[in-house]
């Protein structure tokens, strides 16, 4: 019987591709042993398994890395003890913009003298114009404003607005916070240069309806020392502890908590009644009344505080590092163009926004209780004011 040489050598090659197909690899086929080789010779190294002579070296190495980590511990305190010193050089500059805020000092022509990077880009006669229009402009201002707004000292709402900007800041303030931060005219920073190392927080109020205290204090502790059970996870001080001061609300006054009236059905009767209870309610002035730690900067303290501390001593930080060095420049905005820049796009999964509603129909009567209370309802330590 004759074969057809066309149809042959199409078999042929038929089964040559199969047979290519059955003995190579695929690329993902291959790619996978390959790791999983790589994995094998990972675990293949263990510590465990080394020759007693190189362990032993090995634990030398260790010691010589520990020296090397209370080196940088005191590296940083140097640090630390380098900016308690340059602070006091600037100083008398944030005591100036205090004054500046304020209205107890009024800057000089030469001092207000700032030019822009846009107005840099304008020509000498478009700016000459536009001069002329400002002119006219600030005449029909004058003319419009009332007495009030012509005599205006300082700069109103300076911190407020710092507050408003600063996105870690504006989700602690509450609409009824408002009124009493616009009797906020400085933030200071009082370093702590040992024993404790760290510092102070000073916020400076004039005089209002809402409290007599003229100054609010947040202090917050560092250490600086590698921890005995983890010394190698050490990364510089750390703050572990801070203290609030003591609020002196007038009556009525206090916006750290709320009363709520409260129906209750009894039993048996059916009879109703109404009750008054008294409950922390929002309040960036909670910042002053912190979780309570103990006095041992090793000692553990529960998930939930660590948490509360954790945000907590990131604010004080921030308004430390940041706000107060640079307030001006947050209150205009530039300062949160820096800020975006430090960060990139989450394409995690979204919050829902969805918070659970209380069960309860409380009705709340908006009013302020002179006490302060803690999330439990229970009379919080007090903390001096230092």
């Amino acid at each position: 019987m004759a074969v057809d040489p066309e149809r042959a050598r199409a078999s042929d090659l038929d089964s040559m591709e199969d047979e290519d197909e059955t003995t190579k690899p695929t690329k993902k086929y291959t790619q996978e042993n390959l790791l999983a080789a790589l994995q094998d010779r990972l675990n293949e190294f263990n510590i465990e398994h080394l020759p007693a002579p190189v362990k032993r070296r090995i634990k030398a190495l260790k010691q010589l890395q520990l020296k090397t980590t209370h080196i940088e511990a005191k590296f940083y305190e140097e640090v630390h003890a380098l900016e308690c010193r340059y602070y006091q050089l600037c100083a008398p500059y944030y005591e100036q913009r205090s004054n500046v805020v304020s209205g107890i000092y009024e800057p000089k022509d030469e001092e207000c003298l700032w030019e822009s990077e846009d107005e840099e880009e304008i020509s000498t006669d478009l700016k000459s114009k536009v001069k002329i229009i400002e002119v006219k402009d600030e005449a029909q201002i004058k003319k419009d404003n009332s007495a009030d707004d012509e005599n205006v000292k300082g700069i109103p709402d300076f911190w407020l607005t710092i507050f408003k900007n600063v996105g870690m800041l504006a989700e602690m303030l509450q609409e009824h916070d408002e009124p009493i931060l616009k009797h906020l005219y400085d933030i200071k920073v009082l370093f702590l240069e040992k024993d404790p190392m760290g510092f102070v927080l000073e916020f400076h109020f004039s005089p209002n309806d809402y409290f007599s205290n003229s100054v609010l204090t947040k202090e917050y502790h560092m250490k600086c020392v590698p921890e005995k059970d983890d010394p190698f996870s050490f990364e510089g001080p750390e703050i572990y502890k801070c203290k609030g001061c003591i609020i002196d609300w007038k009556k009525g006054k206090n916006v750290t908590v709320k009363t709520i009236k409260k129906s209750q059905k009894h039993k048996s009767r059916g009879s109703k009644r109404t009750v008054t209870k008294t409950v922390q309610n929002d309040s960036f002035f909670n910042f002053f009344t912190p979780p309570i730690v103990p006095d041992d900067a090793d000692a553990e303290v529960d998930d939930e505080t660590q948490v509360l501390l954790t945000s907590d001593f990131e604010i004080g930080h921030y308004i430390r590092e940041r706000i107060v060095p640079r307030a001006i420049l947050y209150f205009t905005g530039e300062g949160l163009e820096d800020e975006d820049e430090d960060y990139e796009e989450d394409d995690g999964d979204d919050d829902d926004g969805d918070d659970d509603d209380d069960d309860d129909e409380d009705e709340e009567d908006g009013s302020h209780s002179g006490g302060k209370l803690q999330e439990d309802g229970s009379q919080p330590a007090e903390c001096k004011q230092q």
